[in-house]
């Protein structure tokens, strides 16, 4: 009887994923049931419904008490939500380009929205796990099914490319993680995070021998979800290979989940000062300053911008890390501001860069050739995404990399806080090449770029908008942020 009420107490609170997984099945039978052009719009409709339903459930957990459920398989408290939030939007700001895009095969639509409903689940598991088994159960739950997303353009080799790598780089990092997590069992008998962080205190020697090296195996597993150095190497030809709105929705939902995922290990592992803690924070240091470096160093040379923003993904995934290195809740809040404002700038980016590569084959810089003459909003919400990106005042995207800043400089980490200033300053270099390119040269012709209407212009307007009002009334945001709490249990 306890055991039966207290799955019902943990269900009661598992309602946003319940509903995901809800969206997910009816998709399936909308799918199997109709055909043509009905079959589509009940299926988009069918899904917004259900995702924003999600939304609203977790808008609720909010404000709710953090708690453990499912017999501490699972944690929902503030910042798993907030995290939960941020890819929720992702999903369905992606699911939104994929309706018209080009780059996904008409035929295939109803899949791309399958699968990126699964994978957010996926990724809502991994944000609120709190076992060794659920998180992993969260890690291939989203790995899995992305990498059918990856190849969804089966007659395209660079998808097929893509989707073969994804899995083979997944398939060895899910491995290596595992390895790494029998070592961590064998040594403490446990999988349940909570018992970790009690077991790791008073180990020998040999013990804290084995457990080093089986938790640097373990980070390789969440580390490749981030694409983090030196994880990161199927990241640009992945993201290049897939279609559009799959490199859209890999650049926010996967890795904000593994971010999520990342700081809850640090926090519940290694809050306690230490060999191990040391250890961990030296490792996602390094890591840190490798992938912002490389990432951004990397985006210099490239002659696709879907190419570009793929690097420029992987250096803002070592800016996010070192929020999680910091092991404190500044730290994880400044993260979740972080991800808040970045979710902002990855959609607008990729609409606009979308709309185009639709309309001219590819994706190429010497496309966006005077976009101002012909597009001027177009134009001017990209520029803004990108020197947003590239970390500019007064818009959101400086607010979220000073928050962070601030919050590592106050722990002490002057030279990192300089060797992340320095790499924004290397971001802007490429960031302002496409700004270029769209101000200062002639355009290639005076055709107008067919993915540019009122409706789509009013969505990508809508989804800039919180990047400017981010930048200049932050303080709000930030509040909700900092509200985002750790349940450690």
């Amino acid at each position: 009887m306890d055991l039966g009420l207290n799955y019902l107490a943990s269900v009661s609170h598992y309602v946003p994923e319940i509903v995901a997984l809800v969206t997910m099945i009816g998709v399936v039978f909308l799918e199997a049931t109709y055909d043509g052009i009905e079959k589509r719009t009940m299926m988009f409709s069918f899904a917004y419904l259900g995702l924003f339903a999600s939304l609203a459930s977790l808008s609720l957990n909010l404000s709710s008490e953090p708690t453990a459920i499912f017999f501490n398989a699972a944690v929902i408290d503030p910042f798993s939500t907030m995290m939960k939030i941020i890819m929720v939007f992702g999903t369905i700001g992606s699911i939104y380009m994929s309706q018209n895009s080009r780059d996904i095969y008409a035929d295939f639509r109803s899949e791309f929205v399958l699968l990126s409903i699964g994978v957010l689940i996926g990724g809502m598991i991994l944000a609120s796990a709190n076992n060794m088994l659920s998180l992993y159960i969260g890690v291939e739950t989203l790995s899995i099914l992305s990498y059918v997303m990856a190849s969804l353009k089966r007659n395209d080799e660079l998808s097929s490319e893509a989707g073969l790598k994804y899995s083979l780089y997944g398939g060895l990092s899910a491995g290596l993680m595992l390895f790494g997590m029998s070592h961590i069992y064998g040594v403490l008998s446990t999988i349940q995070f909570s018992e970790v962080s009690v077991a790791l205190k008073g180990l020998s020697s040999s013990q804290y021998g084995i457990l080093v090296p089986s938790f640097l195996l373990f980070f390789v597993g969440l580390g490749y979800k981030i694409a983090s150095v030196p994880f990161h190497m199927w990241s640009p030809d992945v993201y290049e290979g897939s279609p559009l709105p799959v490199t859209t929705f890999f650049s926010i939902v996967p890795k904000v989940a593994g971010i999520a995922a990342i700081i809850r290990v640090s926090h519940v592992f290694f809050g306690q000062e230490g060999i191990l803690q040391y250890s961990w924070v030296a490792l996602l240091l390094v890591i840190s300053v490798l992938t912002m470096t490389v990432g951004n160093v990397a985006a210099i040379g490239q002659q696709s911008v879907k190419r570009m923003l793929a690097y420029s993904s992987i250096s803002h995934a070592g800016f996010m890390l070192m929020g999680a290195l910091l092991i404190n809740q500044d730290g994880a809040s400044s993260v979740a501001f972080y991800a808040i404002v970045y979710l902002f700038m990855t959609l607008v980016s990729f609409y606009v860069v979308g709309y185009v590569a639709d309309y001219f084959g590819n994706d190429d810089f010497e496309r966006f050739n005077g976009l101002i003459h012909n597009h001027p909003l177009a134009a001017i919400i990209l520029s803004t995404a990108m020197l947003s990106l590239a970390g500019v005042p007064p818009l959101g995207g400086f607010v979220s990399k000073f928050n962070l800043l601030s919050a590592v400089v106050k722990e002490g980490h002057y030279t990192l806080a300089i060797i992340a200033g320095l790499n924004s300053v290397v971001s802007l270099f490429y960031y302002m090449k496409i700004v270029r390119y769209m101000i200062l040269n002639k355009p290639e012709s005076e055709e107008k770029i067919s993915g540019f209407t009122k409706v789509n212009m009013t969505v990508v307007g809508l989804v800039a908008a919180p990047i400017i009002i981010i930048g200049l009334f932050w303080n709000n945001i930030h509040q909700i942020a900092s509200e985002a709490t750790l349940f450690i249990q």
